[in-house]
């Protein structure tokens, strides 16, 4: 019985820090219902089992959005499914990199390559830029305990991408 009071009490608390996330992600249009702060909730221990991770002190739910509310590739008919894809494909990343990168590292890192490589593809950044980011850290081709870290990988990155200035040229010529 304590424990089942004591359970509850952690998930009230963990679901009153999802929903204060709302103070800075209103600004950018994003807002959590209680339902939808209750299934992150119930997802993040879902992850948290299927990647064999135990999580002491805060949530990282909360850095999550506080560190993504503001991009342009998230609108609020997917921000929920959206806080939930990238939780699960943090702790999986997490475990990737050996813990060889901070978890500000690891979302920053995430971040930057949402924005700048993938705009806004999810899938992009799970199955390309954090699994060349993993590879890279296990052959020790980049190493996160140094200071220059995202320059490093950077430098070491020779995937093609895509130009948005010549994709945008290309448009107007066809049109």
């Amino acid at each position: 019985m304590e424990k089942n009071w004591v359970a509850l009490l952690q998930n009230q608390n963990q679901l009153e820090k999802v929903l204060e996330t709302n103070q800075a992600s209103e600004k950018f249009g994003l807002v959590l219902s209680e339902e939808e702060a209750g299934l992150i909730l119930e997802e993040h221990r879902n992850t948290l089992q299927e990647q064999r991770r135990i999580e002491f002190g805060e949530s990282i739910i909360s850095r999550i959005i506080y560190e993504f509310c503001d991009s342009d590739y998230i609108d609020q008919t997917h921000y929920a499914e959206t806080i939930i894809r990238l939780q699960q494909i943090f702790y999986q990343y997490k475990n990737d990199v050996m813990d060889q990168m901070t978890d500000d590292e690891l979302l920053h890192f995430m971040k930057d390559q949402f924005e700048q490589v993938c705009y806004g593809d999810l899938d992009y950044l799970e199955g390309t830029c954090l699994s060349d980011l993993a590879q890279a850290i296990r052959l020790g081709t980049v190493d996160f305990r140094r200071s220059d870290r995202c320059e490093n990988y950077s430098k070491s990155d020779d995937r093609k991408r895509w130009d948005s200035e010549l994709y945008l040229e290309t448009l107007k010529d066809l049109f």
